[in-house]
């Protein structure tokens, strides 16, 4: 029986999905998209799971699109039904769009629409291994999965600019320097990291976390700053607050005093 291509595991009330080609540096076939959107996509219902954290098979996070299949070099699975894709925004989501946060633990190369994979998570944490690359322009082709804006987004745009008009790689330092990641990490230490990020993102309060997230959202693809601060005070004025808010807040304060132990 085939290896499944992707792995998932739950940890309480986090998932770790994890792309498994590791032979074809986990190239997305379609096998592979339909897999991943479907247990991304079951993750966003199940009520029982807070966070998602998305990895590779190492020794790479992802190469991208699967060119073998795309060039038809090697025919597609005919069992297995192609995503849903691109939206009426015009823009091809290799993963759902759901309430929750995704941490991508980048655990070695993220390559074309394998960087555009890891710009759809809501944030990244990368192993010291970690290599970034946008090749569309090498391979002439032209990027669909958001690639120059949400680059452009992180990083800047005249960066953004070098990276994909090169088509050179960026490491995991100067991917934290960039503002790229949020975490450079050892490779061993990157899913415990990433796992105990998510733990602190499952301690808060649930409704508060998606309404953030799909705030910081609204604010992404708002038209100007003005209007950006429009939608936090409508969200601000809006907001109905946890009825156990005495309770959070205990848990709070000891959860700060817990962290300032540490740090000292």
């Amino acid at each position: 029986m085939a290896e499944p291509v992707v792995l998932v595991e739950r940890s309480e009330r986090v998932v770790t999905v994890t792309l498994n080609r590791p032979a074809a540096r986990n190239a997305i076939n379609r096998a592979l998209a339909r897999a991943l959107w479907d247990a991304i996509a079951a993750c966003g219902q199940d009520p029982n799971v807070d966070v998602i954290v998305l990895t590779g098979a190492d020794p790479d996070f992802c190469a991208g699109v699967d060119l073998k299949e795309l060039s038809g070099e090697k025919a597609a699975a005919s069992d297995v039904q192609p995503t849903p894709g691109r939206g009426p925004d015009g823009l091809y989501r290799f993963i759902p769009v759901i309430d929750k946060p995704i941490i991508g633990a980048i655990n070695g190369l993220a390559i074309t629409g394998g960087f555009e994979l890891a710009l759809q998570c809501s944030m990244l944490v990368a192993s010291e291994r970690a290599r970034f690359a946008d090749t569309h322009a090498r391979v002439g082709i032209m990027p669909g999965g958001g690639i120059t804006v949400q680059l452009a987004e992180a990083i800047g745009i005249r960066r953004a600019l070098e990276l994909s008009l090169t088509g050179n790689f960026l490491n995991a330092e100067e991917a934290l320097v960039a503002g790229l990641v949020n975490h450079v990490v050892s490779h061993q230490e990157l899913l415990p990291f990433a796992q105990r990020l998510a733990a602190d993102i499952v301690s808060n309060d649930q409704m508060g976390v998606r309404r953030l997230l799909r705030h910081y959202r609204d604010v992404a693809n708002a038209a100007s700053w003005p209007e950006a601060q429009l939608l936090e005070g409508l969200m601000a004025e809006t907001w109905r607050p946890p009825t156990d808010l005495v309770a959070r807040r205990q848990r709070v304060m000891t959860r700060g005093r817990t962290q300032r132990t540490r740090a000292d």
